[in-house]
């Protein structure tokens, strides 16, 4: 899929830690291999941003310190949350937007296949789900819009909910390179069904 032409937008990553991430496949991966692996996802989620401005939002000083490395600015709502941390950081961005059409993007920062966060684009409110179609892997809304985020299990329903109270169009991502998100082992083990094999 190619990406169709952005209005003014921003893409936002929440990231709370990389030390603490990823608790679920501790059985399969040490400390630092957990580190490593979310580390290499975010950049890859940040590079798959191209020519968008990206906003990490984080408290960590770690990911803070990392911001720098991949030329994406930190911000530092200091909430407590995944939803209330993305609220505060949707409300600062958009004060920042000159267009009445501008965009946000929010992309989840474990995406290892993602290669194009613009693809995610469309009237009203733009969502890629996961394979399952349970999660919001990454989703595109109206800056102008008193969103009410809701992620969590289950929230590409509640999203859709979301929009539906607000009036808007619900147009569905189908990407296969956004629609992979490590959380479990067998994300791991379907992850390593799409790499090539080195020879």
């Amino acid at each position: 899929m190619s990406p169709s032409p952005n209005p003014e937008a921003v893409v936002l990553v929440p990231i709370r830690s990389f030390d603490e991430a990823k608790s679920r496949l501790a059985d399969m991966l040490c400390a630092d291999e957990r580190r490593e692996l979310v580390q290499t996802m975010a950049t890859t989620v940040v590079t798959a941003a191209h020519d968008l401005p990206v906003h990490v939002v984080t408290d960590d000083p770690n990911v803070i310190e990392w911001c720098g490395s991949v030329g994406a600015v930190a911000l530092t709502p200091g909430v407590s949350g995944l939803n209330h941390s993305i609220a505060a950081a949707f409300a600062e961005v958009r004060r920042g937007l000159a267009s009445t059409d501008a965009r946000v993007i929010i992309a989840h920062a474990d995406l290892p296949l993602a290669h194009d966060l613009r693809v995610v684009d469309g009237r009203g409110v733009a969502v890629a789900p996961d394979r399952h179609r349970d999660g919001s892997n990454v989703m595109s809304i109206p800056a102008s819009v008193d969103f009410e985020f809701a992620y969590g299990p289950g929230s590409f329903e509640r999203h859709r909910l979301e929009a539906a109270r607000h009036g808007l169009p619900f147009t569905v991502i189908d990407e296969p390179t956004l629609a992979l998100d490590i959380d479990h082992p067998a994300d791991l083990a379907e992850l390593a069904t799409r790499q090539p094999v080195a020879d």
